[in-house]
């Protein structure tokens, strides 16, 4: 098991002078970054690797920003624009050696409306349609894709594992996964621990965070039986802290940061690293 930290704590968007940060979170004790890429066009994929590998640090995962015009269940412009995207961040994957791209990719985060029923098992056929495309790319690339269900604050899409699990089954892919946040779960699981043994080898990345989106450890999440499901199912993959703050725009309104989660934003990965490794391993 890696812990792993996301760029979005500390920068937005990431450039390749962002890779400046890639001796601190070595100096905290991380293993792996987790890039949050905007736009293709705002890093150099082998620029990035290799001040990664000078500084001890691997690209674990590749964290895809999914707002305005990327959306599969989106109008036909946002549909393609998402599908350019995604293919685009395999590309970079390949060059980064990241084996896994995890976030929401099935639509725009903050799209959060009543559907009738009929128009949402339209948008289902229409985006499991759009995954078995991009995970043929993934799989022809030898990449993972990892779904991850939001809060239904943030999506009315895909809230939970059960719904996960339910997309993984129509898509029919070796190439997808299941990803899991801590802070999602504690809001729409009724069992936290539960969805993580219910996942199991579908499991293909981890998000620690704190319940308000803060420290992992400085909130009411049960952690020891958090911790006890992922034993159970053998997890293996990336642990990654994910948090956010006002001034990541991008996500902010989204997400609906309107403060700042901690006193000090730089205690989230130094605090929380240190108890994850305590807690987890």
């Amino acid at each position: 098991m890696r812990f792993g930290i996301n760029t979005f704590l500390f920068t937005s968007p990431f450039t390749d002078d962002s890779t400046k940060w890639f001796k601190t979170f070595k100096s905290w004790g991380f293993d792996s970054v987790e890039i949050a890429v905007e736009h293709e066009s705002h890093i150099d994929p082998a620029y990035v690797k290799s001040e990664l590998k000078r500084n001890g640090l691997v690209c674990g995962t590749l964290c895809g920003a999914f707002g305005p015009g990327r959306d599969l269940r989106g109008t036909p412009e946002e549909q393609q624009g998402s599908l350019d995207y995604i293919h685009k961040l395999i590309d970079m994957m390949v060059i980064l050696d990241a084996p896994v791209l995890v976030g929401p990719i099935y639509s725009a985060v903050g799209r959060a409306e009543f559907v009738p029923e009929k128009e949402r098992k339209a948008q289902w056929k229409q985006v499991v349609q759009h995954l078995k495309t991009v995970c043929r790319y993934a799989q022809r690339k030898k990449k993972m894709i990892a779904l991850e269900p939001l809060n239904r604050f943030e999506t009315d899409f895909i809230n939970t594992c059960d719904q996960a699990i339910q997309m993984i089954k129509d898509v029919r892919s070796p190439a997808l996964s299941i990803h899991l946040d801590t802070f999602h779960m504690n809001i729409e699981e009724k069992e936290p621990a539960r969805a993580i043994r219910k996942a199991g080898k579908m499991l293909g990345h981890f998000h620690a965070c704190g319940s308000d989106r803060g420290t992992p450890g400085n909130d009411h999440i049960h952690w020891k039986s958090i911790a006890k499901a992922l034993r159970k199912i053998g997890y293996k993959g990336d642990v990654v802290i994910e948090s956010f703050t006002p001034e990541v725009l991008v996500i902010a309104k989204a997400a609906s940061i309107w403060r700042k989660m901690e006193p000090n934003k730089n205690d989230i990965a130094i605090k929380g690293l240190k108890f994850l490794k305590k807690a987890l391993k």
